[in-house]
């Protein structure tokens, strides 16, 4: 899934649910079970995330959305491979699905 944010160092719950067409309160309860999301909390402003924050939401979106992984199974699989191999592979899977967009775009183009 390609997020599109605006390029800002911090991000309210409400903008991050809305890229992912999410409610806000389902990325509330994500923080609460994945101790790798930890938003800067300001009891007057509420959470803020940066950009390695939505990163790593993303991570979590696509074990449980994408691959359907239950919450304990994307637990564990967080777990059992280093965390920065993962996020590493997830990258590179993004990569590719950019590529693999742009390619598609190209084509049309061509017909």
């Amino acid at each position: 899934m390609e997020i599109t944010l605006p390029e800002k160092l911090y991000y309210s719950i409400n903008e991050v649910a809305k890229a992912f067409g999410v409610n806000a309160s389902l990325i509330r309860f994500w923080e609460k079970e994945f101790d790798l999301i930890s938003p800067q909390k300001n009891g007057r402003t509420g959470r803020k995330f940066t950009p390695a924050d939505v990163k790593k939401l993303q991570l979590v979106y696509h074990l449980v959305k994408e691959q359907g992984f239950t919450l304990e199974g994307a637990r564990q699989r967080l777990k059992k491979e280093e965390r920065q191999k993962t996020l590493s592979n997830f990258e590179i899977i993004e990569k590719l699905e950019s590529v693999k967009q742009s390619l598609i775009a190209i084509k049309e183009a061509l017909m």
